[in-house]
């Protein structure tokens, strides 16, 4: 993986804390290692993803981020990652998980795998490589992001959507609240880019509402290339959801 592609996938993905005081250190790394009690079902939108870190795809669907607990990081470093153990569902993995920046490639998710894996874990339900992956994988089939968003008209254009669009299209289906990011953009902007969508679930991975947490450290805003940051989505600007670019 060549330092390019490492530099941006560590900004997109990498957790950063620049002010660590008081109640805030105490609270989200007082047990790193602790149990955790919900798994975030991230999911990215690959055009956004690529217009961030300078990649190309022409993928037109959501690809899974990652399945992240609430609760540790790199629990166990020895704990290595081996592809011949998920060697049965690659080729899903490879449509529906892919690496964005070096496709084919593993290291997304062995990033994966030794980061959240480790700690996901922790629970019987996950604890081996295969059952992890598995599970994202059944997670991302089951709620079916893509079709909920398109059967309530919320497709990649040109045009323009509110945050009340797409939140309420799904809430009505999921019954719980997800957590919605945008690309916010520099001075000035107009508009921001729908870029990330959690969903979450409780240890029985059954959807409970997404509830932003001093806890859940990897799921707070992420900077980007000295960018403006993927964080929440701002219900008084305008959502752009870029579509897939035409071939020349």
């Amino acid at each position: 993986m060549n330092g390019l592609a490492v530099s941006g996938r560590m900004r997109f993905i990498a957790v950063t804390v620049i002010l660590c005081a008081g109640y805030f250190c105490s609270t989200a790394f007082a047990n790193p290692r602790g149990e955790w009690t919900k798994l975030i079902l991230t999911q990215h939108w690959p055009q956004t993803f690529c217009s961030m870190e300078h990649c190309k795809t022409n993928l037109s669907y959501w690809t899974l981020h990652g399945l992240w607990p609430n609760t540790g990081v790199r629990c166990n470093t020895s704990w290595h990652f081996n592809a011949s153990l998920i060697e049965d569902i690659i080729p899903e993995m490879e449509k529906v998980w892919p690496d964005l920046l070096i496709p084919s490639s593993p290291e997304f998710w062995k990033y994966e795998w030794q980061k959240h894996g480790t700690c996901a874990a922790k629970a019987e339900s996950l604890n081996s490589e295969h059952k992890y992956f598995s599970k994202a994988l059944e997670l991302y089939h089951k709620f079916d992001l893509n079709s909920v968003l398109r059967n309530n008209k919320i497709v990649p254009s040109e045009e323009r959507y509110t945050l009340d669009d797409v939140e309420t299209a799904l809430i009505n289906f999921y019954q719980v609240k997800p957590k919605i990011q945008c690309v916010h953009p520099g001075k000035g902007g107009q508009f921001q880019t729908l870029g990330q969508i959690e969903i979450c679930v409780d240890k029985d991975f059954q959807l409970i509402n997404c509830e932003k947490s001093t806890e859940e450290i990897w799921s707070n805003d992420v900077p980007v290339s000295g960018q403006s940051a993927l964080s929440v989505c701002d219900h008084s600007m305008p959502i752009y959801y870029p579509p897939v670019p035409s071939r020349s």
